[in-house]
């Protein structure tokens, strides 16, 4: 007898209840047409078989099992040979077989309806025909991307290996009119791998809009439900566990460290990659798209030796050279006394660049067997087995990539760029220039003794004033009340009114200067400083009609002269001095005072800090800060030099320019170390002077190689940044002489100008 699977059993009316609302679903692409009309008219044909059974069980539902098993048994018979008669009779009888069902449906009572309607929902799965979703898909092509065949009739083969043909999916029309009739269009979905139309829910709508809101999808969920402490609420009389801790519970696990070393070498080396490497990768192979590649290599590809990480390839043998020719040239050839020597080698040492004896034959077959062939391979295969290899990392660094990167010099405007004028009339080197506060006139000294007063604009030498010696340094006092400038010459300080700008300040000078100090005063300084210093006042004659007010003699040459910025003090440097090598004078009370007791070697150059009391000292190869009120050095700044020729202090004070004879140019930040925080080699020969500008972020420095270097200094307010340097212009206009070129250089307290000195007897203006 043959028996039908539960799932063939089904019925067109009682499918058409179970799924009122729904359109029909649309057979599979995947069943071809003869076949599935077959099998829907032996459907319909079972199906209706199947009712009659399920209402005679209903009625016999009192009988013994046994009866049961045997009349399913004989009706399973009849259903069977009605199918056969079906199928010879169905085009003959199609009409007869509607009527009929459509009479034994009216016949049946609107309680049998509900009845059946029931036992048909209570059904197995497998009796309702719903099955688990893998043997639901008809489609039988498997998971794969449908796109593989987009060019082709099929989506794929069955079971048996035939071919699926696409069904047909309509053209625009067929879509058009399916939209504006179809009342269910809008919740219908197409799914890709059975080609069916799924009608989405009321339930499966809610759940979209919800998720789509933003919202939880289940909205009988409450997530505001109170929180129920499960086990803090419930207080235990006795506790679970009660017994100390293991000695691991709070010391570090060895194996946790082993793992975490391994990783972190692994990471060091490359093999394992961070997450957001690993994110980037994988986002880069899914841009780049699959990748194709053969299954099996041809003979030309060389198979990579998996088991070997960084394999690195055994080097190559050298090729022969003539040396090693049947028949080398004359001159690869021994002598005796090169034979001798080759033997010696041999036997103490062993030849390791030649070793064998160059032979010369007629013919290559008279060549002989090769006797340390065997040796040498052996050799060979020794060193690939056992000799260790490395690869050495060679820097491939290009020059450009060393230097720095600068800004472009133009972005850091203004700053003197071109020779505006040139001052004529010393006879002799001019070795010092200095300008005043409002910038309109420069005062130079020179070997030929002589201090000029020059107004700016005009070049036009104002005044001239004999010094009775070679003028070493000048400079103008930082007061605006008065018009005073100090000069040192030889063993003296001169102090003189320039007869320049306004005429009250003029007079206030010459009051200022011509006030004698009483005798009580005098008398107080000590006998170490009147041995060392004696102020002369000139009240009238030849030297007080050209502006000489105030001569202080000193027992030394006088090298360098500075201002405090008070304008009350300055400083006198004498190189020779020994321990009154800094004289600090006090203008006022025409005094002078001796701050060192001890030599602290060949002093070179003295200056006032702009904003503290404070004194810096530079001598040949240090330079040394120190606190004028509790009087004591607070820094002491290596130069690592030989010979410090100038300093200069920057207007905010935490910055120090030195320069030296060993044609360094050095750049000091006091807050950041004692030694050069820059060391610029722009200069080919010694270094004279340098200068800071006091408004814009500017220094110079000149040189006997005949240049003058403006550079760019930015010095910034936060103590985490670093200053900026950045050579900016190169001048070379001045002229040796004596090997001397560049001596002194000085900015415009106003203007992005610079003045040079040089001992071709001229001075020159960079704007």
């Amino acid at each position: 007898m043959k028996r039908r699977h539960p799932k063939s059993f089904k019925s067109d009316e009682l499918h058409s209840e179970l799924v009122q609302d729904d359109e029909e679903p649309n057979l599979l692409c995947s069943i071809n047409e003869s076949d599935s009309n077959s099998e829907d008219e032996e459907e319909e044909d079972e199906g209706e078989v199947e009712i009659g059974e399920v209402e005679d069980d209903e009625e016999d539902s009192s009988e013994d099992e046994e009866d049961s098993s045997e009349s399913e048994e004989v009706e399973d018979d009849e259903d069977s040979s009605q199918s056969s008669g079906d199928e010879d009779k169905r085009e003959v009888g199609d009409d007869e077989n509607k009527s009929v069902s459509t009479n034994k449906k009216s016949e049946e009572t609107p309680m049998a309806e509900a009845k059946q309607l029931n036992s048909a929902t209570e059904e197995d799965e497998y009796e309702a025909g719903d099955t688990s979703d893998e043997e639901d898909i008809r489609n039988t092509v498997g998971n794969i991307p449908l796109n593989w065949y987009d060019d082709h009739e099929h989506i794929g083969y069955d079971w048996e290996g035939k071919k699926i043909i696409k069904c047909n999916q309509g053209d625009q029309l067929d879509y058009f009119l399916k939209q504006m009739e179809d009342p269910n269009f809008w919740r219908t979905v197409k799914d890709t791998q059975t080609g069916q139309d799924i009608v989405l829910s009321d339930k499966d709508i809610e759940l979209i809009k919800r998720i789509g809101a933003h919202k939880i999808p289940d909205k009988e969920y409450d997530e505001y439900a109170p929180w129920i402490e499960w086990f803090t609420s419930e207080v235990m009389e006795m506790p679970l566990r009660k017994f100390p801790e293991h000695k691991r519970s709070f010391v570090p696990s060895r194996d946790e460290m082993k793992r975490v070393s391994k990783y972190v070498y692994a990471l060091k080396m490359g093999w394992m990659k961070s997450r957001r490497a690993m994110k980037a990768k994988r986002k880069a192979e899914r841009e780049k798209g699959p990748q194709f590649y053969m299954l099996w290599k041809s003979d030309d590809v060389a198979e990579e030796m998996r088991r070997i990480q960084n394999h690195i390839p055994a080097p190559k043998r050298p090729l022969p050279g003539h040396n090693e020719s049947y028949n080398p040239p004359e001159e690869y050839l021994f002598n005796e006394r090169e034979m001798k020597k080759w033997e010696k080698e041999r036997k103490s040492l062993g030849n390791k660049k030649l070793h064998f004896v160059p032979q010369k034959y007629n013919s290559l077959r008279e060549v002989p067997a090769y006797k340390r062939l065997i040796r040498e391979r052996f050799l060979r295969c020794l060193d690939l087995y056992m000799c260790p290899r490395a690869v050495k990392m060679r820097l491939t660094i290009e020059p450009e990539d060393l230097l720095p990167q600068l800004p472009d010099p133009k972005n850091l405007q203004p700053f003197p760029t071109t020779m505006s004028m040139v001052y004529r009339g010393h006879k002799d080197m001019v070795r010092s220039i200095a300008v005043d506060l409002t910038g309109q006139y420069l005062a130079t000294v020179s070997d030929d003794e002589t201090l000029k007063i020059w107004e700016v604009n005009t070049g036009r030498c104002l005044n001239t004033v004999p010094l009775g010696g070679i003028g070493r340094c000048v400079v103008w006092c930082p007061s605006t009340r008065i018009t005073l400038v100090a000069v040192a010459a030889d063993k003296k300080v001169l102090l003189i009114n320039p007869k320049v700008g306004d005429n009250l300040a003029q007079s206030k000078t010459d009051r200022l200067l011509g006030l004698v100090p009483p005798e009580e005063v005098t008398k107080i300084t000590s006998e170490r400083v009147r041995t060392a210093v004696n102020w002369e006042h000139v009240l009238s004659g030849e030297q007080h009609d050209v502006g000489v007010r105030i001569i202080i003699n000193h027992f030394k040459e006088v090298k360098q002269v500075a201002f405090h910025s008070g304008a009350n003090y300055f400083v006198s440097v004498l190189p020779e001095g020994q321990n009154r090598a800094v004289i600090v004078h006090q203008l006022t009370r025409r005094t002078s005072q001796l701050p060192f007791s001890k030599p602290r070697g060949l002093v070179q150059a003295a200056l006032f800090h702009p904003t503290k009391p404070r004194l810096i000292v530079a001598t040949q190869r240090h330079i040394r800060i120190y606190d004028l009120v509790n009087q004591e050095m607070v820094q002491k700044l290596m130069s690592n030099s030989k010979w410090i020729s100038s300093i200069a202090i920057h207007p905010g004070g935490d910055n120090i320019l030195v320069g030296t004879y060993d044609k360094k140019l050095l750049w000091f930040d006091l807050d950041l170390s004692c030694k050069p925080y820059k060391s610029l080699a722009l200069h080919s020969q010694a270094i004279r002077g340098v200068a800071y500008h006091k408004r814009y972020p500017l220094f110079a420095s000149t040189s006997d190689d005949e240049s003058v270097i403006v550079s760019h200094g930015m010095v910034y307010s936060d103590l985490l940044q670093n200053p900026l340097i950045v050579p900016l212009k190169r001048f070379s206009n001045h002229e040796k002489f004596n090997d001397f070129s560049v001596f002194d250089v000085v900015f415009h307290p106003y203007q992005p100008w610079v003045f040079t000195s040089g001992a071709d007897a001229t001075i020159r203006l960079y704007s």
